[in-house]
């Protein structure tokens, strides 16, 4: 099924064929392969809007993900069956979340991609720790399991590659989510 990526920064174009192959791996490990997706890219402006909209936060996050599945009556059902849902990322929020992590671009929107896609799965790390403590393994082991891909996503129109960070890889279980 199809993977609709759409992106509305300006400063970060992204390999849309890679994107595509990422976002399959991902859906592949998680057991909906055939599931369609959405993946949004938007600036801190606008994904502060959809917090405060959807989540009552009138903050920014990292990531956001939209469950269809679970908003579909049985009519619209029918017309989207494998409509899995919609992952909204802030550009913005993912470059400052890599340099405090010591990572490329690459592998911090990888691991946003992946949180957003476990939460439309049914994942949530604010139910319980245990729940969360389940999800960051989930998290590592998908991780670990598309490490094999070719890392580049996307390019900068300033000149970076978004190419692997040559600092120390770490885990990403260590980051601080958003609530």
């Amino acid at each position: 099924m199809p993977v609709h990526i759409q992106s509305h920064v300006r400063c970060v174009t992204f390999d849309q064929a890679r994107l595509d192959r990422l976002a399959r791996a991902i859906l592949s490990d998680v057991g909906e392969a055939s599931a369609e997706l959405g993946i949004l890219f938007v600036g801190d402006q606008r994904m502060r809007g959809l917090n405060r909209r959807y989540r009552g936060k009138d903050r920014t996050t990292d990531v956001l993900a939209f469950a269809m599945r679970e908003a579909f009556t049985p009519q619209a059902s029918r017309l989207t069956p494998n409509m899995l849902g919609d992952v909204v990322i802030s550009v913005p929020a993912a470059w400052r979340q890599a340099k405090e992590a010591e990572r490329s671009l690459d592998e911090e929107l990888a691991w946003l991609l992946v949180h957003g896609i476990l939460h439309l799965c049914g994942y949530d790390h604010e139910r319980s720790e245990k729940e969360a403590r389940r999800m960051h393994r989930r998290e590592r082991m998908i991780l670990r399991s598309i490490a094999r891909l070719p890392k580049r996503v996307n390019r900068t129109r300033h000149g970076s590659t978004g190419a692997p960070s040559r600092a120390k890889s770490r885990d990403a279980s260590h980051i601080t989510h958003h609530e």
